[in-house]
């Protein structure tokens, strides 16, 4: 009889699992296709945010609302630019069944981010953040990066210091652990070229008062100013530097400084500074003309390189998970991962399946006055780098 009971009482648990398995089964098909989306629409890059929402919704309006036969919902998180909230609304997100997570700008709240989708198991993708440290060979399953590096950002600014021919450069850095880390490897290399470092100054992020820098790089023999740093912080340096006529006299460029958003904030004294670009909407291909124009009608804006690389990113992205017809997360990673976008608004990108990163051209830019009916200030593509000379082979 005991026997008995106990067989009983497994046969009712196993019923129970089984009905338990059917449900989750039957669950298996989501009603609307959720994304997370973490980044700033607050703080030192806020700028960026914005602008970034706006491509996501011309991706997502361009496939007409649907991947996978269902609609597309984006639940929007603000992080700040600090990596805690970015962490907290992430946890939130993947708790409320996304199935997807995008974003942020920081690079410290990507790679905090990136803990959380790796232990759940989420896919991430990635169009903002540089930090090379995103992509590294062996690292996460779950991120995706599908726009520029630091690494590749840093050689394209150390190509113009050697082309330029600049002797002594001053460096001001945004005291923020990725653009120290490109700094310093492109002081090292700067140093091999025998450029002179005359001085070099790290700022706090979000400072809001560069004189007392300004007035040291004034006063220096500096040929050119090296800025490792974006957002609203070289927004407020170009200014301040501008208030003495700085460019005038010195080259000013970063690896990622300038675009149509700082030029438009900085104004005419922003003209000649010179930087790497993300994505520029003057591209001469089909597929980013089709997209600017839907962008102009939509917003009244040209899109601007966070923008573009959102749109570029997120299109990629849903095409390759449509493609799959599946809803298993590990089919979507692993179709990714071993997939080329021929069509993307910047040209031809090819995703890594050793980093997850994405092989695509570097473009180095400079701010000039914009024609009608471009924006007052735009930047100008001046060269153009290939994609194996921007990266190294992938070793793990």
């Amino acid at each position: 009889m005991k026997h008995s009971a106990i067989q009983r009482k497994v046969f009712v648990g196993l019923a129970a699992l089984g009905l338990c398995i059917a449900h989750t089964s039957s669950l298996a098909e989501p009603t609307v296709f959720k994304i997370g989306g973490v980044v700033s629409l607050s703080g030192t890059y806020g700028i960026f945010g914005e602008d970034m929402r706006k491509g996501v919704e011309v991706a997502i309006e361009q496939r007409g609302g649907k991947v996978l036969g269902k609609p597309i919902q984006v639940i929007w998180e603000d992080d700040e630019t600090k990596p805690q909230p970015a962490v907290q609304k992430t946890t939130r997100l993947i708790s409320d069944d996304v199935q997807m997570i995008f974003g942020a700008v920081s690079s410290a709240s990507t790679i905090a981010m990136m803990n959380i989708t790796k232990q759940r198991k989420v896919p991430h993708l990635v169009t903002m953040s540089a930090d090379d440290k995103i992509t590294l060979p062996g690292g996460s399953r779950y991120t995706f990066r599908t726009s520029n590096t630091l690494g590749m950002e840093q050689r394209m600014a150390l190509s113009f210091t050697k082309d330029k021919k600049l002797k002594r450069i001053y460096g001001v850095t945004a005291d923020y652990q990725a653009t120290r880390d490109s700094w310093e490897w492109y002081r090292k290399e700067a140093e091999k070229a025998g450029v002179e470092i005359v001085g070099d100054d790290f700022p706090p992020l979000g400072n809001r008062d560069f004189s007392s820098i300004v007035d040291k790089i004034a006063r220096s023999n500096a040929d050119g100013v090296a800025l490792f740093m974006t957002g609203s912080d070289v927004i407020t340096l170009t200014k301040q530097a501008g208030q003495v006529n700085l460019g005038a006299t010195r080259a000013i460029f970063g690896p990622v400084i300038a675009d149509e958003s700082m030029a438009a904030a900085v104004g005419p004294t922003s003209i000649g500074v010179q930087s790497g670009v993300r994505y520029h909407f003057s591209t001469d291909n089909p597929v980013n003309k089709a997209f600017v124009q839907v962008y102009r009608e939509k917003y009244n804006e040209f899109p601007s390189s966070a923008a573009g690389e959102a749109f570029d990113g997120m299109s990629w992205w849903l095409d390759v998970v449509d493609k799959t017809g599946s809803w298993d997360k590990e089919k979507w990673i692993t179709a990714f991962e071993n997939s080329v976008r021929e069509n993307s608004v910047e040209g031809r990108k090819t995703m890594r399946a050793c980093d997850h990163q994405a092989m695509q051209d570097g473009l180095w830019g400079v701010v000039a006055r914009g024609k009608p009916p471009q924006p007052a200030y735009v930047m100008n593509i001046v060269k153009v780098f290939p994609p194996n000379e921007m990266f190294e082979a992938c070793q793990r």
